[in-house]
């Protein structure tokens, strides 16, 4: 009888190994789409003469706002999520406090998600590539 625990066991730990080494590489493809989005946008905004503009984080709970020394474009209009120049991604939210407001915040790039806000509580998900779009579309129109 013993065995047949151990057996057990031994596939459940297996088939728990396989779903993360699956999570895993399904996120590494996302990326890998994401990263290859950014890079069009990047050369379709040079090709456009679209300018970076100071990057600042906000706080949790929306509260204070924070310069970053990072250039490059807002991706929501929240201000929550950016690109820099180089095609990093970052979440603007930062902890805050009086040393990130004498000091500036600075934000760690993530992995870029193909869906900005997935999963989120206020239900505003937006596709990658249309934030994109938006952005192109933003700061083309004539003024």
């Amino acid at each position: 009888m013993p065995n047949q625990g151990a057996s057990w066991r031994e596939r459940r730990t297996h088939d728990a190994a396989g779903q993360v080494r699956r999570l895993a590489e399904r996120q590494a493809a996302e990326t890998a789409q994401a990263r290859v989005l950014i890079a069009g946008f990047l050369e379709a905004a040079e090709h456009a003469g679209i300018t970076p503009e100071p990057l600042f984080a906000r706080g949790y709970g929306n509260r204070g706002r924070y310069r970053t020394g990072l250039t490059g474009w807002y991706l929501r209009v929240n201000e929550s999520a950016a690109l820099d120049t180089e095609g990093n991604f970052y979440v603007m939210t930062v902890a805050g406090g009086l040393r990130t407001k004498l000091f500036g915040a600075t934000p760690e790039p993530s992995d870029p998600p193909l869906i900005l806000g997935k999963g989120a509580r206020d239900g505003e998900s937006i596709d990658l590539q249309e934030a994109l779009e938006r952005v192109l579309a933003r700061r083309t129109q004539p003024s």
